[in-house]
């Protein structure tokens, strides 16, 4: 179980950029940490499928997409795959759908909301980059928490007494 986002905060407050609170939790785990991939998309989700592909080894996919709410990013078989390969969790600036199925993947998932609209597949966006929202810049490498209070980054792996 990682470390509560509220004891991180008391500990480790001036280290930690604590996002706003935007999003909601979808996946059938609540609690999960990792260090940092991102892609920036924009109602399109082929990187989002191409970077779940890839062993997750525990990370975390966080997903700038633009803060859109008319298609979605992620969904059933996205969270599957994270699950399969090995991923902690993914966080998304913007929609998932398939919400029901979701929730039995044990896997994080947060999101700004659900949407039955699929995305477009062109694969256009970026990796590996820093994005910024909520308030936060999520870089590649860095890690993130997150749990029913909300998200927690920091620019290096922490551990609480």
């Amino acid at each position: 179980m990682p470390a509560a986002t509220a004891d991180l905060c008391d500990q480790f407050g001036a280290e930690v950029q604590v996002a706003e609170p935007l999003f909601e939790d979808w996946g059938g785990s609540v609690a999960f940490a990792g260090p940092i991939e991102t892609v920036r998309v924009f109602e399109d989700n082929a990187l989002v499928r191409e970077a779940l592909e890839a062993p997750g080894q525990g990370r975390v996919l966080v997903v700038d997409g633009g803060g859109s709410r008319r298609s979605a990013l992620a969904g059933g078989n996205l969270a599957e795959l994270a699950h399969r390969n090995g991923w902690a969790g993914i966080i998304v600036n913007g929609c998932i759908r398939d919400a029901e199925e979701i929730r039995t993947v044990p896997v994080g998932v947060k999101a700004l909301g659900a949407i039955p609209r699929k995305s477009a597949k062109a694969g256009a966006g970026e990796r590996s980059v820093p994005v910024m929202f909520a308030g936060v810049t999520f870089r590649p490498g860095c890690y993130v928490y997150a749990d029913r209070d909300g998200i927690v980054v920091a620019e290096r792996e922490l551990h609480p007494r």
